[in-house]
């Protein structure tokens, strides 16, 4: 595990506010300081940019609130939990999914004024290229770290992502409140982990708001001020963006360099070619307050008319259409989809609504993409790209919720290379466009670099789970005397499904899990179809590999048989490679009583309408099609 001593930390020096400027605001808008008003621009040297990292459901969330609270930006009958989260999915799960930012005015002990920019940032793996852009947009990290379970595996990755930016790093202990806490032992893993000083770890408990004031003073204090030249040609960075129906896509930025304001002509980096006016500015005080000029250091919105959020992708650099040429803030990259899987409505007549739903919800999400697919089995549908199993899952039930449809999502594919015998390579995320066997020389699927953190009682059955995921053991330290990192790289499609559920389940809850994208690597892949009297149902077929082949088509080929309902005639269930059965299961044929009718008689009356009933059975074989009911498409899911 990286550690950094205390001679190795990076040393900030205090800033103290100088002179305050500020602009004459619009009296029609309010004077300084009036909640939810037009406040005055500030010098840089009165702004602090800041986020806070944390593990899921270690208080982030929480301790915003209490921010916000504190310094007066919301008032007290207006207040609810969790401010900052605006979807009810994030409220449910406890996550933040749908980051936000907000801008607090905070007067320090001896009375000067600052500006605080809060930059919240989502809580998952999934997420990761937007927390690093969110960092980005900062000078300062608050640590939160939960006095009751210390550092998490999620921690590190945010940490070190937050270190790789130059931020400076406030590390904070929550929940010191609870009768579990152990303060002294937490700091110890803190002050290993960065090399801080006990005294520079604060201890707050958010829910009771103890300790929020000294840190509020530790933020100003120790958190330099914004950087960059308010003379320079315009340079802001996307951090976030979301749609609004009627003003277009409104990117959430941060400005770097110069200043924007109503009337200034913009491009953006990703695409030069098109330019747009800015038909309003303002900042983030949990909605959008309009405001004159946003100057460097400052964090806020712009208006521009743009058709989607796909014209303003986060991370990219905003420039003023006059100096288009001046270097790009670093970092952008295109968002590729990891994850790939199958949207069906379970009625027909529903295809439309839910084309039109995926459309309205691209607006909002840029990372979210999606092409017509048309299946035997499930009918019309659409192949979706996700950034991840709980991206996946939040877009499922927004679809559902928000349009009131009814879903089938197949078997969630990683994106596969596929390398043919005559020199060429395809990507191939749907087993049913994979070539024929023959055309094969070679498949290489996406390998991830996963740390696991847990309690040592667990270390055998995590060891045993690795391994059974193919995965590749990379090492393990002791964290304490009581706590166990691990590090492997996993193949991306072993950990989709159900591996986080096995990892929690074997640690009773203790485990935690974060991963990062590493390489593709060859592997012995296959293709298991699934067919039902001799017909391929492309909704069941996965890229598996060969080893797991027998295992897996004979548990989803058990699972169908008990699903399927019984027919008049026989089913048969068979798993295959190419034309090899390697697993077969049967569902008998009902049976109609046809000889209920008769009381005695000779014998080749009954016998007469035997035959009858088995010349039916073999023309309605022919001719019959089996229905397969949506818990079997639901169940290939649960396989284990």
């Amino acid at each position: 595990m990286l550690k950094l001593m205390p001679q190795m930390r990076q040393t900030r020096s205090i800033a103290t506010g100088g002179e305050r400027k500020r602009d004459d605001p619009d009296e029609s808008l309010g004077k300084f300081g009036t909640p939810g008003r037009y406040i005055s621009a500030m010098s840089q040297a009165e702004i602090r940019n800041f986020c806070i990292v944390a593990h899921i459901d270690h208080g982030k969330s929480t301790l915003a609130d209490r921010l916000i609270e504190t310094t007066g930006t919301v008032e007290k009958r207006q207040m609810r939990e969790q401010v900052l989260d605006t979807m009810d999915l994030e409220r449910e799960r406890g996550i933040t999914i749908k980051l936000n930012a907000v801008r607090m005015k905070y007067r320090t002990l001896d009375g000067r004024d600052f500006i605080l920019n809060l930059i919240d940032t989502p809580g998952h793996v999934d997420f990761t290229y937007e927390v690093s852009r969110s960092l980005a947009a900062c000078e300062g990290a608050v640590l939160v770290v939960d006095a009751t379970q210390g550092v998490q595996a999620q921690t590190l990755s945010n940490l070190f992502l937050a270190m790789d930016a130059g931020l400076e790093i406030i590390p904070v202990l929550n929940k010191i409140d609870l009768p579990g806490a152990e303060p002294e032992r937490r700091a110890q893993e803190i002050m290993d982990l960065i090399g801080a000083r006990r005294e520079e770890i604060l201890s707050v408990s958010a829910k009771e708001g103890t300790g929020v004031a000294e840190l509020l003073e530790a933020i100003v204090a120790r958190i330099p001020p914004p950087t960059g030249e308010p003379d320079a040609p315009l340079r802001a960075l996307v951090f976030d963006s979301y749609y609004d129906r009627y003003r277009g896509g409104i990117p959430s930025i941060r400005v770097v360099d110069g200043e924007i304001r109503r009337g200034t002509m913009i491009v953006f980096g990703s695409h030069p070619e098109d330019e747009y006016e800015v038909d309003e500015v303002g900042y983030l005080q949990l909605g959008q307050q309009r405001a004159e000029v946003l100057r460097t250091g400052e964090v806020g919105y712009i208006v521009a008319s743009l058709r989607n959020v796909r014209d303003c992708r986060v991370g990219d650099t905003v420039l003023d259409a006059d100096h288009r040429n001046v270097p790009h803030l670093p970092g952008y990259r295109e968002i590729h989809s990891l994850v790939f899987a199958g949207v069906y409505p379970t009625a027909t007549d529903q295809y439309e609504l839910l084309r039109d739903a995926l459309e309205k919800l691209v607006m909002n999400d840029a990372s979210l993409h999606y092409e017509p697919e048309s299946s035997t089995a499930l009918g019309f549908g659409f192949r979706c790209g996700f950034l991840g199993l709980l991206h996946m899952e939040i877009v499922q039930e927004r679809l559902e919720r928000e349009s009131n449809l009814d879903l089938i999502t197949t078997v969630p594919t990683v994106e596969y290379h596929v390398h043919l015998t005559d020199g060429s390579q395809m990507v191939v995320e749907n087993p049913s466009n994979l070539p024929e066997p023959g055309r094969i020389a070679r498949i290489d699927e996406p390998y991830v670099k996963a740390r696991i953190m847990a309690p040592a009682d667990y270390i055998g059955p995590i060891m045993a789970l690795g391994q059974e995921r193919r995965g590749v053991y990379l090492g393990m330290e002791y964290i304490d005397t009581t706590r166990v990192e691990f590090e492997w790289e996993l193949p991306l499609g072993e950990i989709l499904l159900d591996f986080y559920d096995r990892l929690k389940s074997l640690s009773r809850g203790y485990a935690s899990l974060d991963y990062e994208m590493a390489d593709y690597r060859t592997s012995s892949l296959v293709k298991l179809d699934m067919l039902i009297n001799g017909d391929q149902v492309d909704a069941f077929s996965v890229i598996i590999h060969r080893d797991k082949s027998y295992a897996w088509g004979r548990k989803v080929a058990e699972k169908l048989k008990e699903l399927i309902p019984r027919q008049l005639f026989q089913v048969v269930i068979q798993a295959a490679i190419g034309s090899k059965i390697i697993a077969r299961e049967t569902v008998s044929a009902l049976r109609k009583d046809v000889l209920a009718k008769c009381y005695g008689g000779d014998v080749t009356r009954k016998r007469k309408l035997l035959e009858k009933q088995k010349e039916g059975k073999r023309r309605m074989k022919q001719v019959g099609s089996v229905e397969i009911p949506q818990e079997a498409f639901l169940a290939v899911l649960k396989v284990d």
